[in-house]
C-alpha cells in the first residue's frame, strides 16, 4: 500500500477487521494472577478483608444492608446480630493500606483493587449512604487503583449516570444495555447455572461450552470484563473458566485459588 493512496474496499475490511478484534481482545485476560480472583462474600471469610487483601485477590465483594443509618455487612437479616460495619472491617483497612503503600492499595505499583458492592437494602437510600459514607474518605475515592462497583439491589439503569465517577455499576450479563448506561457499567455478572448444570468434574459438554463462550464473548466485545457467580469452585472448573476467558474467577475458597494461581 502506499501512502496517500485510498484504501480499497477489501484492504479496508480487512484492516477494520484486524481492528476490532484488537479492541475486543484488550477486555480478555492473557495471563491469570491472583488479581483476576474475586473473594465471593468475603465478610464470610475467617477474617473479612484481609486474607483476600493478602493473598493478593483482584476483586473483594462485600452485601451490605443500610439499618438506622449505618451500613452492615451481612448475606442476610440473621446475620446482621454480628453488626460488621463496611467502614470498620473494610473502608478503613483500605485507607490504612493507602498509606502504607503511597496512596495504592497494593504494594506493588499499578495493582488494583476493586470493591464489589451488594445493595441487600432499598437501591437508592443504600446506595446514598454507601456515597455518604465514601466522602469522608477521599483517598478512596480519588484513587485510579481502586473501584467500588454496585451489585445486587441497583438503581434503573436510566440513572446510572447521575452517581459520581467513583460509583460504578455491576452490568447483568443477559441484558441489554443503552450505551449511556454502558459508560457507568465496569464489570458483566450472571448467574453460573444460568448457562449450566455442570458440576465442574471432568469437561464442560459441548452445548454448554458454546453457550458459555457466546456469553464471555458478548461481554468482550463490549469491553467489559466477565464474572459467574455461583460457578463451580474447585481446580478443574477454575481451570476451564480460564479457558472460556472468564476476567474474574469467583471462589469462597480464597487460599486454595490463591495456590492454584502461584502453580
Amino acid at each position: 500500500m502506499e501512502w496517500g493512496k485510498p484504501l480499497s474496499f477489501r484492504k479496508y475490511g480487512l484492516l477494520l477487521c484486524f481492528l476490532v478484534k484488537g479492541w475486543i481482545s484488550l477486555a480478555q485476560p492473557t495471563v491469570y494472577t491472583v488479581s483476576n480472583a474475586h473473594s465471593h462474600n468475603d465478610y464470610e471469610q475467617k477474617i473479612p478483608y484481609w486474607l483476600a487483601y493478602q493473598a493478593g485477590f483482584g476483586s473483594i465483594e462485600a452485601d451490605i444492608f443500610l439499618v438506622d443509618s449505618i451500613l452492615y455487612v451481612a448475606h442476610d437479616r440473621r446475620e446482621l446480630q454480628r453488626k460488621i460495619k463496611l467502614e470498620t472491617e473494610y473502608l478503613i483497612p483500605i485507607v490504612h493500606c493507602l498509606e502504607k503503600n503511597n496512596g495504592q492499595p497494593y504494594p506493588k505499583t499499578g495493582k488494583k483493587l476493586q470493591l464489589l458492592i451488594d445493595i441487600k437494602t432499598d437501591s437508592i437510600h443504600t446506595l446514598a449512604a454507601l456515597i455518604e459514607l465514601l466522602n469522608k474518605y477521599p483517598s478512596l475515592i480519588h484513587n485510579q487503583s481502586l473501584s467500588w462497583v454496585i451489585t445486587g439491589n441497583r438503581p434503573d439503569e436510566s440513572l446510572f449516570t447521575g452517581y459520581p465517577d467513583f460509583i460504578r455499576f455491576d452490568g447483568e450479563l443477559h441484558k441489554n444495555y443503552s450505551s449511556e448506561a454502558l459508560t457507568k457499567i465496569s464489570l458483566m455478572s450472571d448467574d453460573f447455572k444460568s448457562y449450566s448444570g455442570w458440576s465442574g468434574e471432568n469437561n464442560i459438554p459441548k452445548e454448554a461450552d458454546s453457550v458459555l463462550t457466546a456469553a464471555v464473548s458478548k461481554s468482550h466485545r463490549l469491553r467489559k470484563p466477565v464474572r459467574f457467580w455461583d460457578a463451580p469452585d474447585q481446580a478443574n472448573a477454575w481451570h476451564h473458566l480460564e479457558l472460556l476467558k472468564v476476567d474474574y474467577i469467583n471462589t469462597d475458597h480464597i487460599k486454595a485459588l490463591a495456590d492454584y494461581f502461584k502453580k
